[in-house]
C-alpha cells in the first residue's frame, strides 16, 4: 500500500494512477440497517446514524449560513428567535438534538433545517409574518422535518448519496438555474443538496408535527392557519424572492386544506389560543424598518437570476440608499459587479461589506476573486486566507490560494495548494488547471507515464 505521506508535492513525482487512487472521494458515517422512527415508533430502513446527521449539519450549515450572508447582526432579534425555538424544541420527539435557531441576512423568503437541528429563518420570510404564533408555526414545521428525519430518509433512499461523498455539497442554486451557475462560477459553497425538495408527504407530516409542537407550546392554531394563508397567497402571486421556498417546500391547495382540517378537528381546542402579536412586533421592529430596502434587494436578486445585471445593479443601488450598511445588499451588489466584469468597483463594494460585517466570510471570497481578476495576487491571497480562517472547508478557496501563489511566482506554495485542492475535487475546469500545473512542474507524472 502506498503511504500517503510519500505523495506530497515535496516527495517528488508520483504516477497519475496513484494520485487518483489517493484523491478518490469516499463517503463516511453510513450505517446500514433499521432504526425506529422517533415520530411513528415504527422500524424503517435507515442508512445513516443520528451522529451522522449531527456531523453533516456541523460541516455544512456554516457554509449555507454564509451563502445567506451570515447570521443577522441584530443580537436581540436572534435571542428572541432562539428563545421561541428552544421553548418548542423541548416538546418535540427528539428533544436531545443540538438545536440552534437564528435569522440569516438573506432577503429571499424561506426557512430551512439541517438534519442535526440547525434551523435558519431568512429576513425575507420574517417580514411576511404577523405574530409570534406564525413564527412558532414556521419553526414547528422545520422542527418537524428534523424530528421525522426527512433528510436521513432521503439519504437512505439514495437520493442524497452524491451530496455527502467526501463531505462536499453544492450551492443552493434552485433560486434559478442561471443564478446557481453564477454562484458556482464565483466559487460559492452552500449546502443545497442537503436542502433538497421535500416530498408532499414530507410537507404534510412536517405541517402536522409543527401544529402539534406549537399547540403544546401554548400557541393558538390561528398562527398555523395564518402561515398557511400567507404561503397559499404567495404560491398564487409568486412575488420576487419566493422561488426557493416553493422549490424546497412544495405548496398546494391539498396541503392547505389538510392543515385547515387538522386545525378544526384534532387541534380544535387551541382555536382561540394566543398569537402574541405585540411581542413579535416589538422584537422585529428594527428589521421591519428595513422592509423597503429588503424588497428592493429581492427584486435585484430576481434580476440577477435572469442575467439582467444592469437592472439588478440599479435596484441594488436604490436599496442601498435606504440601507447603506446592509451586508447582504452590499455583497449582492459585489456579485453583480463581478458578473459584469466591473472588477475595480467590485473591490470597493466588497471592501465596504467586509468592514460592516468583519466576522462574515463571503465578502472576503468575492473581494479575493475581484483582485485575482485585477492581478492583485498578494492582496487576493490575503482575502482568501482570511476567508479560510473564518470558514474552513471550501475547496474553491484552496484553489484560488494556489492561483494567487502561482500569479506571485511561488510555485512551491501554489503546488501545495493545488495538491490540497485535488484531494477534495478531481473534476471540472479548476481541477484540470491544478492537475496540468502539477504535471508541468514535475509533481505528478502525466497519464502516459503513469502505468
Amino acid at each position: 500500500m502506498t503511504d500517503a505521506r510519500t505523495l506530497s508535492p515535496a516527495a517528488g513525482r508520483i504516477s497519475r494512477r496513484d494520485f487518483i487512487r489517493m484523491t478518490a472521494l469516499t463517503s463516511a458515517g453510513l450505517m446500514a440497517g433499521c432504526a425506529v422512527n422517533p415520530v411513528t415508533g415504527e422500524n424503517q430502513l435507515m442508512l445513516v446514524s443520528e451522529q451522522w446527521e449531527i456531523n453533516v449539519d456541523r460541516e455544512n450549515s456554516p457554509h449555507q449560513f454564509s451563502t445567506d450572508y451570515g447570521v443577522v447582526q441584530d443580537a436581540a432579534l436572534n435571542q428572541y428567535l432562539d428563545q421561541v425555538g428552544r421553548a418548542m424544541a423541548v416538546r418535540t420527539h427528539r428533544p436531545g438534538m443540538p438545536y440552534r435557531f437564528q435569522g440569516v441576512n438573506a432577503t429571499y423568503v424561506n426557512a430551512y433545517a439541517f438534519p442535526g437541528g440547525s434551523i435558519a429563518i431568512t429576513r425575507g420570510i420574517l417580514l411576511t409574518l404577523e405574530d409570534e404564533a406564525e413564527l412558532a408555526a414556521l419553526m414547528g414545521h422545520e422542527l418537524g422535518h428534523v424530528n421525522a428525519r426527512h433528510t436521513a430518509q432521503q439519504m437512505s433512499k439514495g437520493m442524497l448519496t452524491q451530496a455527502v461523498i467526501g463531505g462536499l455539497s453544492v450551492y443552493a442554486g434552485t433560486k434559478s438555474e442561471t443564478y446557481g451557475q453564477l454562484a458556482a462560477q464565483l466559487g460559492m459553497l452552500g449546502a443545497g443538496a442537503l436542502l433538497a425538495s421535500y416530498s408532499r408527504d414530507n410537507e404534510r407530516e412536517a405541517d402536522h408535527l409543527g401544529m402539534t409542537y406549537m399547540v403544546q407550546s401554548g400557541y393558538g392554531t390561528g398562527g398555523f392557519l395564518g402561515l398557511m394563508d400567507m404561503l397559499n397567497s404567495m404560491q398564487k402571486a409568486r412575488p420576487a424572492g419566493v422561488g426557493l421556498l416553493f422549490a424546497t417546500h412544495p405548496m398546494s391547495q391539498e396541503r392547505y386544506d389538510t392543515a385547515v382540517t387538522h386545525a378544526r378537528t384534532e387541534f380544535a381546542q387551541a382555536a382561540g389560543g394566543p398569537l402574541y402579536r405585540e411581542r413579535f412586533m416589538d422584537s422585529t421592529a428594527r428589521l421591519r424598518k428595513l422592509k423597503q430596502p429588503i424588497e428592493l434587494f429581492q427584486q435585484g436578486d430576481a434580476a440577477m437570476g435572469e442575467k439582467r445585471y444592469g437592472d439588478a445593479e440599479t435596484v441594488f443601488r436604490k436599496g442601498l440608499k435606504g440601507a447603506p450598511e446592509d451586508y447582504a445588499g452590499l455583497t449582492m451588489l459585489g456579485k453583480c459587479m463581478l458578473a459584469q466584469e466591473k472588477y475595480a468597483e467590485a473591490v470597493v463594494i466588497c471592501e465596504k461589506a467586509k468592514a460592516v460585517y468583519p466576522q462574515e466570510a463571503q465578502a472576503n471570497h468575492l473581494c479575493g476573486l475581484a483582485k485575482i481578476k485585477r492581478r492583485q495576487y498578494e492582496a487576493a491571497l490575503a482575502d482568501f486566507s482570511a476567508y479560510e480562517a473564518k470558514l474552513p472547508g471550501n475547496p474553491n478557496t484552496v484553489f484560488y490560494k494556489g492561483y494567487a501563489h502561482e500569479g506571485m511566482g511561488d510555485r512551491k506554495a501554489a503546488a501545495e495548494a493545488y495538491y490540497r485542492f485535488l484531494q477534495q475535487v478531481n473534476q471540472g475546469a479548476q481541477a484540470q488547471h491544478a492537475y496540468k500545473r502539477l504535471v508541468e512542474w514535475g509533481v505528478v507524472k502525466p497519464e502516459s507515464d503513469g502505468a
